[in-house]
């Protein structure tokens, strides 16, 4: 069984437990034989992963008959991150595949597909795979079938951060980490062993134990209400900041000394700054919710700024295209050239460390000229018909500022701009506002509602 909303623009995501699945393991094992079909794999190999989630194993293990059954052999690295599975198919230069549906609910299972080197799939291909798999034709059966065996990265993989970001010689640094039991609380301990050898840096753990029934708040960190105990754990600990990561963990929000959200667009251009220092002239990537800010920064530093649509899909192929050498979403997806242009949670952790390990001051300080102006954050609607509701506010803000449709609408005003689009994982509507002062930006932000909402 394959639902056709499960296939989002980015992957696959769909509910797997209760009474009315919207996919399950005949639709897996389907899929698995369309995804070999149409990255021509036959007699190759894959390398595949999956998170905590309680569908997790069953789910994958169908995927996988099927990938054997066509003569794929598949790496299986077992439980992981989902940027530990874009750093295996890195490492490894096979196509990726990765069991997870992110920050959605427990009862949710998806899929995340690469090509070698974690390069991004194209929309097309998610689309072949749709539908070829809810035809039921995938890859024909091989007279030799594929070999499944397993690889433990975990150890490569945190190697592999520590050579892009030196702590050595940083001031002691404490930190709190909520892993919300997701896969963070699975990568953590080899990234931050612990011993005289490792980085000054003390991780008060909060919900470090995987569970995919996530007991203790859901592990989607766009929601302020799941920031509460990192904000208040920090405050307690007297710690430098906090790391608060989504399920698969390729999502990291910041939050500093004061118990303070660090706007992600905040954290997108300390990391561009430190980057372009590196890296002189580089092209960096954003999309058209990210804050004014940080192209202001990229300038001011000597970089380019690109921008694209919102998604990994389509961030990852901005970064190859122009060889960037970061970019950064709203979401607090970070993307990097150095780990295969694809988005990792820990490495953007890394920097932000780094920068605060070698400065006297507060991380509140340091991000503080990053922060120029009032954003909203991002608010959801559900809305029945979401075409007629950015049609409203296109009317409704017609002649005061440059319109495009490049994601959704957006709006840019000469001190300020708002974005309504679709999400590309859920049933809302989502509106991001900012402007040059918090006064503008609320009433921006409370016309808009007004008429989304009717």
């Amino acid at each position: 069984m394959l639902k056709p909303f499960i296939f989002k623009a980015n992957d696959i995501r769909g509910v797997t437990e209760g009474s009315e699945p919207e996919w399950d393991e005949a639709g897996a094992y389907a899929l698995g034989g369309a995804f070999v079909e149409v990255f021509e794999l036959a007699g190759q190999s894959v390398v595949l992963g999956r998170d905590m989630r309680l569908s997790g194993p069953r789910m994958s293990a169908a995927f996988v008959e099927a990938v054997l059954d066509a003569g794929v052999d598949v790496v299986d690295v077992g439980l992981a991150s989902t940027d530990e599975l874009w750093f295996a198919s890195g490492r490894l230069g096979l196509p990726g595949v990765m069991f997870t549906a992110s920050h959605n609910p427990g009862k949710y299972n998806g899929i995340k597909f690469c090509h070698p080197g974690a390069r991004p799939i194209a929309p097309q291909e998610l689309v072949t795979i749709a539908e070829l798999a809810s035809a039921g034709r995938g890859a024909p059966r091989a007279e030799v079938r594929g070999a499944r065996s397993e690889n433990d990265v975990l150890g490569a993989y945190a190697e592999h951060l520590h050579a892009l970001v030196d702590l050595t010689g940083i001031r002691a640094l404490r930190v709190v980490a909520d892993a919300g039991n997701g896969m963070a609380g699975h990568t953590l301990p080899a990234v931050f062993p612990g011993g005289a050898d490792a980085p000054p840096v003390e991780i008060i753990g909060l919900y470090t134990d995987p569970d995919g029934s996530f007991p203790n708040h859901p592990a989607n960190p766009l929601e302020p209400q799941n920031l509460v105990d990192a904000q208040a754990a920090v405050r307690e600990h007297g710690a430098d900041l906090a790391l608060v990561f989504d399920g698969d963990a390729d999502r990291c929000f910041i939050i500093d000394e004061r118990g303070e959200v660090v706007n992600p667009s905040a954290v997108t251009a300390l990391i561009a700054s430190q980057e372009l220092a590196r890296h002189p002239g580089s092209a960096i990537v954003v999309n058209n919710i990210t804050s004014r800010s940080v192209a202001e920064v990229v300038e001011e530093e000597g970089g380019t700024t690109v921008v694209t649509k919102v998604g990994h899909t389509f961030v990852k192929a901005a970064m190859a295209e122009h060889d960037a050498v970061f970019g950064g979403e709203h979401s607090a997806h970070y993307y990097f050239r150095e780990f295969w242009g694809a988005d990792t949670g820990m490495l953007a952790a890394l920097h932000v460390m780094a920068v605060a390990g070698r400065s006297e001051g507060p991380l509140s300080a340091l991000v503080s000229d990053f922060a120029r102006y009032a954003a909203s954050g991002e608010i959801n609607s559900t809305i029945e018909d979401p075409g007629a509701a950015i049609d409203a506010v296109a009317a409704a803000f017609e002649g005061r500022g440059e319109p495009d449709r490049v994601d959704g609408l957006t709006i840019n005003g000469p001190d300020w701009w708002i974005n309504v689009r679709r999400s590309n994982t859920e049933p809302l509507l989502r509106l991001n506002v900012e402007a040059r002062s918090e006064e503008q930006m609320a009433a921006l932000r409370d016309e808009a509602l007004a008429v989304i909402r009717g």
